[in-house]
């Protein structure tokens, strides 16, 4: 009979290390600690109404239909009664910080980038032969065949010949740059001249540019966004110190 494994704390942070996740870990700790630390700074506090709707909440996202699941999904993660408890506090209190913080900035930051959450309609067909993509544009433009004609035509991949070469609904910074500057200064429905972009030539249709609105889900990405910069910044001056059994690394 085999003998029952133990692993010490020594194994873990070991493990972590030749795994390359000790600085992820780490960071997360510093997050932690710098959003409990400014929460304390501010007086923000969470009440049992509040809580007890974050949990219900939280149970809802994670399929916890009952206590007897729920206690199985703590055990799993090994996790206390008491660890969730906090967990579901922490987490409640990192969202009204950043509404405490950037509540009011939203606005004022959307209308001075509201271009960045511009999106487009497109679809593109990747040309290999610089002639053939101008021959291509023509004939599209002349009437002589159509956009889709030639996706389906000279698209590789099958899922995307299916679908006429459809990218979907795209931000600028899903798009390669030198596209992305043609594209959101289209006027659609409109097909481009060929670009050069990645190394091929791109025959790109815009069905439609769609203004943004402030909506709330937009508020809500925004000042995540910003609450995220934010703390990313906080992180850049802090010195770190990790202490494992006495001895001391800075990191």
């Amino acid at each position: 009979m085999s003998q029952p494994i133990t692993i010490t704390q020594t194994d873990l942070i070991q493990e972590l290390k030749l795994s390359r996740q000790m600085r992820e870990l780490v960071e997360k700790i510093v997050k932690h600690k710098i959003i409990s630390s400014v929460v304390a700074d501010f007086g923000i506090e969470a009440t049992e109404e509040e809580l007890q709707k974050a949990a219900d909440n939280f149970r809802v996202l994670n399929d916890l239909q009952s206590s007897d699941q729920t206690w199985e999904w703590l055990r799993y993660h090994g996790l206390s009664l008491e660890d969730y408890q906090e967990m579901i506090r922490y987490n409640l209190l990192l969202g009204k910080l950043a509404e405490h913080m950037f509540a009011d900035k939203v606005e004022p930051y959307f209308y001075e980038n509201s271009w960045d959450y511009e999106k487009v309609v497109m679809y593109e067909v990747e040309i290999d032969d610089d002639d053939l993509a101008m021959e291509l544009y023509y004939a599209i433009q002349e009437g002589e065949t159509s956009f889709f004609d030639v996706a389906h035509k000279h698209i590789e991949n099958k899922e995307l010949r299916r679908t006429g070469g459809y990218r979907g609904i795209l931000q600028r910074q899903d798009i390669l740059p030198q596209v992305s500057a043609a594209v959101f200064a289209a006027t659609p429905p409109q097909l481009l001249k060929p670009i050069f972009a990645g190394g091929v030539m791109r025959l790109v249709y815009v069905e439609e540019i769609i203004k943004p609105e402030l909506d709330q889900g937009l508020r809500t990405q925004i000042m995540s966004e910003l609450f995220e910069q934010w703390l990313e910044s906080k992180m850049m001056m802090e010195q770190v110190t990790m202490t494992f059994d006495q001895e001391k690394v800075k990191v």
